[in-house]
């Protein structure tokens, strides 16, 4: 009797257990995209390669990757290695550690909202003026492709930032140009004969 009962005991205990997992054996950014969907936003916001995500129950959420990111939508945005913010139906607020490209000015994106119902649009908060994309661009998760660390210098009136590494190829193109002005100018006092 006692053999039936330990037995009955390990099946039931198989039964009823839930199965613990690495990151390695099932990804833990397929629970980051449900809560996404669950608070009606699509689950392509957060690219692939989030390490870990954590969300309270005020909606306040922390995700973090291996290493600062870009990703390629019409426009393209830098996730920092730890995105933040608070979710809510239809947007995330207070969001920071993620920013969008406007030409070779980055603007750090302060909210995302969706329109409910939906009318085929996503909105970012930029700061003075909300960019907004379509929504089918973010239905799924895109490659987030690694950045190294560059140097970003924040406007003078605050509202965003210049990528370092471009003011370089700035600097070229119009010292290249001057020396074309100059070169045109030499020329064209030369008498040919």
């Amino acid at each position: 009797m006692l053999p039936f009962l330990w037995l009955s005991f390990l099946s039931l205990i198989s039964y009823t257990s839930i199965p613990i997992s690495s990151a390695e054996d099932s990804p833990l950014s397929s629970t980051i995209y449900e809560v996404l969907r669950e608070h009606g936003l699509p689950m392509g916001l957060l690219p692939k390669g989030v390490r870990e995500f954590d969300i309270d129950e005020t909606g306040r959420f922390h995700a973090h990757f291996d290493q600062a990111c870009n990703a390629q939508f019409e426009s393209q945005l830098h996730y920092d290695r730890n995105v933040s913010g608070t979710l809510s139906y239809g947007q995330i607020g207070a969001l920071s550690g993620i920013s969008a490209q406007e030409l070779f000015l980055w603007f750090p994106v302060k909210g995302i909202r969706v329109d409910i119902p939906s009318s085929g649009l996503i909105y970012f908060d930029v700061g003075v003026v909300d960019k907004q994309f379509s929504l089918s661009l973010f239905e799924t998760p895109l490659d987030c492709m690694a950045m190294r660390t560059v140097d970003h210098a924040q406007l003078p009136d605050g509202s965003g930032f210049i990528v370092a590494d471009a003011i370089p190829k700035f600097q070229t193109q119009i010292q290249s140009g001057e020396l074309r002005y100059q070169l045109d100018q030499d020329s064209s006092g030369r008498d040919f004969e």
